[in-house]
């Protein structure tokens, strides 16, 4: 069962709070981190970001810029930039995108359902990215940032939302990138119990989206457990920050690919060989959106096509052969065009479809890029699908938006 509970958060005053929150560190470099924090010794890139007090170019992993991010926490805690919470308490955090909002529930969650698999992954981690994070969280000795967590819908869970969100929020503004964050505190005891008890019958947790994060979150809470003698295992490093939405109001964006060359096909070679599994229509100039599953957008030349993928060529009965990334990742990636790890391939590149298929077309008619392909988004019941078949989606399959917000609440693991 997931088990949660509420913690004592560190927050920014709600008067500063947007001055102080900021973008997750990984969807953005050090020098776009220094341009959106200049001249705000209050933004929360001088602590996850910390290269940004360096001169540009400095070593973000040198053990100089680790230190930076405690001395900088440090700072903000003694300059009242962050102020911790006299009780332990849950939150509900709320964005809005396009006039749809997601709510989801700010918890402390378990080490050990992430070490025993009970919260569950779709995406393979790399060591070096956990290790990083892993520094961060250890020399901090807190979660700066959430981890991005579904659950199974659950009707009482959703009471509370509705009834804590009729409520004045703590927090509520709009972010430069026009998304809404609005965020409510929890400190109603019985509503707190309520909410501990709900989660306990949950089976699992899924992570949407931060798998290094959680990775590095739970990896120190079990190193602290391990190297502490007097271990009793309700000691605040067994939990990690979490924000935990039900699966229905979740919505995961497409994620595009764009390819330098052909392969030293011609156009017209690339397209009979895509005619041989797919089937190909012209459509023209105006952009054109994949309409659902096994249906693909290919812009190349000007021009923009729709591929239908021919039946058999798919299995919809297996959880990874069903997805479009698996289709196109092998009939045209791989086996037209000679691109077989995503991960490591420079001929290719991906464009998170909150970026619009304009994003391909311009990239395309730049010349930078060859072609480009649109892909239908996968679904949340599909990513649970391969979670809990113990499967692994293919590198770059999922997108979800708008991002979490850093900084609105921190867990400290003391």
């Amino acid at each position: 069962m997931a088990k949660v509970k509420p913690f004592r958060g560190l927050r920014p005053p709600k008067e500063m709070v947007e001055e102080v929150v900021s973008r997750p560190y990984d969807v953005l470099n050090s020098e776009e981190a220094r341009a959106e924090a200049e001249g705000n010794p209050k933004s929360l890139y001088h602590i996850i970001k910390p290269e940004i007090d360096f001169e540009p170019g400095f070593d973000e992993h040198h053990p100089d810029v680790y230190d930076k991010a405690v001395e900088n926490f440090n700072a903000f805690q003694k300059n009242g930039w962050l102020v911790q919470d006299d009780k332990d308490k849950y939150y509900i955090y709320a964005q809005t995108m396009d006039g749809r909002t997601q709510y989801g529930f700010v918890v402390a969650a378990w080490v050990d359902d992430y070490m025993e698999g009970r919260i569950k992954k779709h995406e393979l981690t790399r060591r070096d990215k956990e290790e990083d994070r892993m520094k961060h969280v250890r020399i901090n000795n807190a979660n700066v940032e959430p981890v991005f967590f579904a659950f199974p819908d659950n009707a009482a869970l959703q009471q509370i939302i509705d009834t804590v969100t009729a409520g004045t929020p703590e927090y509520d503004f709009v972010a430069p990138d026009g998304f809404g964050h609005t965020f409510w505190v929890i400190d109603d005891e019985k509503m707190i119990e309520e909410i501990t008890r709900q989660f306990d019958a949950i089976p699992n947790l899924y992570i949407a989206d931060g798998h290094h994060r959680s990775a590095a979150a739970a990896l120190v809470g079990a190193e602290k457990a391990r190297n502490n003698p007097n271990h009793k295992g309700d000691e605040e490093y067994n939990y990690f920050l979490a924000v935990a939405f039900p699966a229905s109001h979740l919505k995961i964006i497409d994620y595009n690919r764009v390819v330098r060359d052909l392969n030293g096909l011609t156009p017209a070679e690339f397209l009979d060989k895509v005619a041989e599994n797919f089937e190909v229509k012209k459509i023209g100039k105006e952009i054109y959106h994949p309409t659902g599953l096994h249906n693909f957008s290919l812009y190349l030349d000007g021009e923009w096509y729709s591929l239908t993928a021919k039946p058999g060529t798919y299995n919809d009965q297996d959880p990874i052969g069903v997805l479009d990334v698996t289709v196109s990742s092998d009939l045209i990636l791989r086996d037209i065009l000679g691109i077989t790890d995503l991960r490591s391939d420079k001929r290719i590149d991906f464009v998170g479809g909150i970026r619009g298929l304009e994003e391909l077309q311009r990239r395309v008619d730049s010349g930078e890029m060859k072609m480009a392909l649109a892909l239908y988004p996968v679904t949340m019941d599909q990513l649970i699908n391969i979670a809990d078949t113990g499967n692994i989606m293919p590198p770059k399959t999922t997108w979800f938006e708008p991002k979490l917000r850093s900084g609105l609440v921190i867990h400290k693991l003391d």
